[in-house]
């Protein structure tokens, strides 16, 4: 994969007041490359308990590529190949939910806990071609 048909990714994750932040840290930065830096919020859930949003734009190549690599793991590309006209916006964004506590494991895996929001290069900017974009991307990894 030469070039990156992404303009960026955002990744993000909330760390729920049971949940340990560094645990969900870790987990984001499954994907991200190394010391990739991550912003955070604190806001107040609707019974005043703390939640804490992790997130991080990846928009060099390089690193856009990093994420993509990670995705290359994930067990049943097949089947998200069949969900891309699903997973892909009017917007040309990819969607992809993953699973937080198989990333804290060091796993990729479709689940919840991330999400994984990609802007996909498309011209002219119209879904069938983000899709079609995408497609080639994943069957590339």
């Amino acid at each position: 994969m030469s070039s990156v048909p992404f303009h960026y990714v955002d990744l993000r994750a909330f760390c729920y007041a049971t949940e340990d932040e560094k645990r969900v840290e870790q987990s984001l930065r499954t994907f991200l490359p190394e010391d990739f830096p991550m912003e955070r919020a604190e806001n107040e859930g609707y019974h005043g308990d703390r939640i804490v949003v992790l997130s991080a734009r990846v928009e060099n190549a390089d690193d856009v590529r990093h994420v993509l690599s990670r995705l290359a793991e994930l067990d049943d590309l097949g089947g998200l190949l069949d969900e891309l006209d699903e997973r892909v916006t009017e917007d040309c964004e990819l969607y992809l939910y993953l699973d937080k506590q198989a990333a804290f494991s060091g796993r990729v895996a479709p689940g919840e806990g991330i999400t994984l929001r990609g802007k996909v290069e498309a011209y002219p900017a119209k879904k069938d071609r983000a899709v079609e974009t995408a497609r080639e991307t994943i069957m590339g990894l």
